[in-house]
C-alpha cells in the first residue's frame, strides 16, 4: 500500500449509515473506501463472541417494518433496500409479537398493527381517545420528508391531550429509541419515531444483526467498494488552516500515518467528534465542543429456558417505575427505574434455540462509569446487572437464577467501540440535518445527521450520498 491512495469519497465508520453510503456511491462507479478503527464493523449495532456464543449490541429491533406489496414503496425501509438493490426476503425478518409500555398501575400494549394501540389507549384512558385520534391523524398525514417546525414535543402534545400520563407513556419508547434530550424530544423526531414505531412497527432478522451486516459488507464488495478494518482516522486534512473553516477537505490521515486523499469526505463519527478531527481550533470556532451525555448500561442474560417457557413473550418492554418519566442522565452509575427490556425470542420467525437472551438496558452516567479503576469497574458491572435484573421483576420474571451467562456493556465500552464521546448512543442535542459543516467537502451522515434507528441510519448514508457527493447526470 502506497503512502497517498487517491479516492472519491472517503467514507469515516463502518456502521449502519457508513456502510449504506458506501454501497450508495460504488453503485454509481465512486472509488470509495469505508474505513472502521475496530475489527468488527456496525458501530453501534454489531456483534461479539464470548463464552461460544455470539452476542448483538444496539440492536433491539429493526424499525419501520413494512411488508413487501401494495403501499410498501414509498416507506422507508423499502426505499433503503431499493437504492442499495438488496432483495426484501433476504432480510427474513420476523415481527413482534406484542410489545408494552409498563408505567406504575398502566400498561399499553402495541404491536405492528396500529389498531392494537388505538384500542388500548381508548380502553386505559377514555377520555383522552379524541385527542389521540386527532394526534394519530396528523402524523399519518405527513409524510418522512416533510419540513416541520422544531420544539418540544411534549408542548406539542399538550394542544392534543390533557392527561400527563398518556403523555408519557406515548413519548417513553421514542425516548429510549432516539432522543438525545432529558424527558423530551424534538417534533420532527417524534413523528418520525412515531411512524417508525407505532404505525409501521418493529421486527428483527433472523439470527440477529450479524446476517443484516453480512449482507451490507457482501453488498459494497459485490459494487466495488472497500471496508478497510484497524483503520482508524487521526485526522481530517484540510487545504489551509484558518479557523473559521476555509480550505476544503483534502482526505484523512490514518492513525499508521498513511494519507488517504479525497475530495470528499462523510463521516458518521458524529458533530463534536468529526470536527475535532480537523482541528481543537476547529471545532472551537463551530462550538463543536459538547458532545451528548446520554448513555446506557445494557445487560444481556442468557437463561436455562427461553422467557416464553418461563410465561414472559413480550418482545419489547418499555418501563417507567416512577409517576412521571425518568429519562435523564443520573447522579449515580446506573437509574433502574426506567429502561427497556428486549427479548430476541419472541420475534416471530426466529431460529430454534436452546437457551433463552434477556436483555435489560438501564440509564448511566458516563463520568461515573469511564472515571473507574478496573478494580472498581467490573465489580459495579456485576451490580448493575444485579440491579437492573431485580428492577424488572415488578413485570418480569426473575432470571437472575435462571441464568448461565452473562455480559454487560457500560458508556465506557460504547465510547471504546464507536469513538461516541461520554458513550452518548444517540449523539449530540442539536442535529444538522443537512449534514454540511464549515469545511467545503466534509459532510455528516449518521446519528448526528438526524435520521433515528437501523433503517434511519442506513437512510441517512444514501441521502448524504446522494445529496453531497452524487452528481445529477
Amino acid at each position: 500500500m502506497s503512502a497517498t491512495e487517491r479516492y472519491d469519497v472517503v467514507v469515516i465508520g463502518a456502521g449502519m449509515s457508513g456502510l449504506a453510503a458506501g454501497i450508495r456511491l460504488a453503485q454509481f462507479d465512486q472509488r470509495v473506501v469505508v474505513l472502521e478503527r475496530h475489527s468488527l464493523w456496525g458501530g453501534l449495532n454489531s456483534f461479539w463472541k464470548a463464552a461460544g456464543r455470539r452476542f448483538d449490541v444496539g440492536l433491539h429491533a429493526l424499525t419501520n417494518f413494512v411488508r413487501p406489496g401494495p403501499g410498501a414503496g414509498g416507506r422507508p425501509l423499502t426505499r433503503v433496500l431499493r437504492q442499495l438493490r438488496i432483495p426484501w426476503e433476504s432480510l427474513r425478518l420476523g415481527e413482534q409479537r406484542e410489545s408494552w409500555i409498563v408505567f406504575p398501575d398502566t400498561r399499553l400494549r402495541f404491536s405492528n398493527d396500529f389498531a392494537l394501540l388505538r384500542e388500548e389507549v381508548a380502553s386505559a384512558f377514555p377520555d383522552q381517545r379524541q385527542g389521540f385520534e386527532r394526534l394519530a391523524a396528523d402524523i399519518a398525514a405527513t409524510t418522512y420528508d416533510d419540513e416541520l417546525p422544531a420544539g418540544s414535543s411534549r408542548g406539542v402534545l399538550a394542544g392534543y391531550l390533557s392527561d400527563p400520563r398518556l403523555v408519557d407513556m406515548l413519548l417513553h419508547p421514542l425516548l429510549w429509541y432516539g432522543s438525545p434530550t432529558p424527558d423530551d424530544l424534538e417534533w420532527p423526531s417524534f413523528v418520525v419515531l412515531w411512524k417508525s414505531i407505532y404505525e409501521e412497527g418493529m421486527a428483527r432478522p433472523a439470527g440477529g444483526i450479524r446476517p443484516l451486516l453480512d449482507i451490507l459488507r457482501r453488498r459494497l464488495r459485490e459494487v466495488g467498494g472497500e471496508l478497510r478494518l484497524r483503520a482508524g482516522v487521526a485526522e481530517i486534512v484540510r487545504d489551509g488552516t484558518a479557523e473559521r473553516g476555509a480550505g476544503g477537505v483534502r482526505g484523512v490521515r490514518l492513525e499508521d500515518g498513511s494519507e488517504l486523499q479525497a475530495p470528499c469526505v462523510l463521516s458518521s463519527a458524529g458533530w463534536v467528534e468529526t470536527m475535532q478531527l480537523c482541528g481543537s481550533e476547529l471545532a472551537t470556532a463551530h462550538g463543536a465542543t459538547e458532545a451528548g451525555r446520554l448513555s446506557f448500561v445494557e445487560t444481556t442474560s442468557i437463561l436455562d429456558a427461553l422467557p416464553a417457557e418461563l410465561g414472559y413473550d413480550a418482545t419489547l418492554v418499555f418501563y417507567n417505575l416512577a409517576d412521571s418519566t425518568v429519562y435523564c442522565r443520573p447522579e449515580e452509575a446506573v437509574d433502574v427505574r426506567s429502561g427497556v427490556v428486549s427479548c430476541p425470542d419472541n420475534y416471530a420467525g426466529q431460529e430454534p434455540a436452546s437457551e433463552g437472551t434477556f436483555r435489560v438496558t438501564v440509564l448511566a452516567n458516563s463520568d461515573v462509569w469511564r472515571s473507574l479503576p478496573d478494580e472498581r469497574y467490573y465489580p459495579l458491572k456485576d451490580e448493575a446487572w444485579e440491579r437492573a435484573l431485580g428492577a424488572v421483576t415488578e413485570f418480569a420474571p426473575d432470571v437472575r437464577p435462571r441464568t448461565v451467562h452473562k455480559d454487560i456493556f457500560t458508556p465506557r465500552t460504547i465510547e471504546h467501540y464507536t469513538g461516541h464521546l461520554n458513550g452518548a448512543v444517540y449523539g449530540a442535542p442539536v442535529k444538522r440535518r443537512s449534514g454540511e459543516t464549515p469545511v467545503p467537502g466534509l459532510y455528516l451522515c449518521g446519528t448526528d445527521q438526524g435520521y433515528l434507528g437501523i433503517v434511519g441510519a442506513m437512510f441517512s448514508g444514501i441521502a448524504m450520498a446522494n445529496r453531497h457527493a452524487l452528481v445529477p447526470a
